[in-house]
């Protein structure tokens, strides 16, 4: 009996939640009197992983799986599972995991729960808070098959220290052809720009700034703050900003430590994206707008005044404190 935890990799690099999951699952170890084992794919830092309470490391090496297939990854994963004895499997809220862990339930018989928020209540039965109603609320969620799946919300538990030495192990699964009959041709990926998923900080724009032409303050202000950009969803369907961008209900959920909304009114979707946001900082020159009311500050202002003032502010501060 273990814990198994997918932990997520980019270009051979770790992603922000990889540390994250990695530390929820040996807290779920730790409760259950076992140990934590990570599984991950073409990872080149595998050592990394053990700072955070992992024992063993399964690490598979294989050129076709250097990009992102989710049934080649997912049946890796539960002969992973089977190879270990792991009744409970962890892994992140990325769109990734949210496609993996169905497909793994289902092979595995197992009851998945996405959105937990913290560390299980309770073993014995195994009981988990998770958001609900678009983060508006919680539910204790109880697990009664044999296998469990849990999904971390991104952010909710953050990454803890706790070194091991861990043992890494090369993992080579069985898979068959049948297993990529669906394979990625192309990737069009930005680079060099901190994407919203791992960012702890996000500036998003609206409509409120007028035209593409003027989302240079938006990124100038994220570049100072070593921010991810994004936008409401009228910026993304005008053609503004390119639809990954967009955050919100319909769009990619945030997570962030800080969530900075510029000419955003906060509309209901807008505001359920990014509610898990810890802090919400709104600046818009309507002050009935709702996303005062959702905001913990709100400045009733001119982005095109306030923004470049904000900027101008902050790096005095960054150059004041080098």
């Amino acid at each position: 009996m273990s814990v198994l935890v997918y932990t997520e990799t980019e270009n051979g690099s770790f992603k922000k939640s990889a540390f994250e999951v990695a530390s929820y699952a040996n807290s779920v170890a730790e409760q259950m009197g076992t140990s934590a084992t990570a599984i991950s794919f073409n990872s080149s830092e595998t050592d990394t992983l053990g700072t955070y309470g992992i024992s063993k490391v399964l690490n598979i090496t294989n050129e076709n799986l250097k990009s992102f297939n989710a049934k080649a990854y997912a049946h890796s994963i539960v002969e992973a599972a089977k190879a270990e004895n792991a009744t409970v499997i962890v892994v992140s809220s990325s769109t990734d995991s949210k496609f993996l862990a169905p497909i793994i339930a289902a092979q595995l018989k197992a009851g998945y729960v996405p959105n937990v928020v913290a560390a299980p209540e309770s073993t014995s039965p195994f009981t988990v808070k998770r958001t609900a109603f678009s983060n508006k609320g919680f539910a204790q969620t109880q697990i009664n098959s044999e296998v469990k799946i849990i999904g971390v919300s991104n952010n909710a538990f953050g990454a803890h220290e706790n070194k091991t030495n861990a043992i890494v192990e090369n993992f080579v699964p069985t898979l068959s052809e049948a297993d990529f009959n669906v394979k990625s041709v192309d990737i069009d990926k930005a680079v060099g720009k901190v994407t919203i998923a791992d960012a702890d900080i996000v500036v998003s724009g609206g409509r409120g700034l007028k035209g593409p032409e003027n989302w240079g303050m938006i990124e100038e202000l994220a570049e100072v703050l070593g921010a991810a950009t994004a936008c409401s969803k009228p910026v993304s369907d005008m053609g503004w900003r390119p639809h990954g961008e967009h955050v919100g209900q319909t769009g990619k959920p945030v997570a962030s430590n800080l969530y900075i909304a510029i000419g955003i009114s906060g509309a209901i979707q807008h505001l359920a994206g990014v509610s898990a946001s810890k802090v919400k900082v709104v600046i818009n020159t309507d002050e009935e707008a709702p996303f005062f009311k959702a905001a913990d500050y709100g400045i009733v202002g001119d982005a095109f005044e306030v923004v470049p003032q904000l900027v101008q502010k902050l790096k005095e501060f960054k150059a004041q404190n080098a």
